[in-house]
């Protein structure tokens, strides 16, 4: 799942990662939308995230998350380094900055997903 309010962005990532994970790659525009996927029963191996984002920020639909599921693997995007410590203090499990390699992208995904 990608959830990035920048259609740009959450565009590539998913056409990225369905050519890395060869399986449908869900995306949400906001927090909101994904967190309302999730609670009607939805699912996704994966929820790759960015931070700044209307409605509900990245920092809090993992959040929600990580209450209702704290193993799911959660990717918190940014392009403001100092949130990478605070995904880490906030239980991400992994940062990838904006902009980020296509191959950071498949390296994150394969660690969690494939290995």
């Amino acid at each position: 799942m990608v959830v990035d309010d920048d259609s740009g962005i959450r565009d590539l990532t998913v056409n990225a990662l369905t050519y890395c994970v060869d399986r449908k790659v869900l995306s949400f525009e906001n927090g909101q939308f994904a967190w309302q996927y999730l609670q009607d029963g939805g699912d996704a191996d994966i929820v790759i995230c960015d931070v700044d984002m209307p409605v509900m920020s990245g920092f809090e639909l993992m959040t929600k998350v990580k209450q209702k599921n704290p193993e799911k693997i959660f990717i918190i995007m940014s392009g403001e380094d100092a949130n990478e410590k605070k995904a880490e203090l906030a239980g991400a499990n992994a940062f990838l900055g904006k902009p980020f390699s296509i191959n950071d992208l498949f390296n994150l995904v394969q660690y969690y997903i494939v290995d």
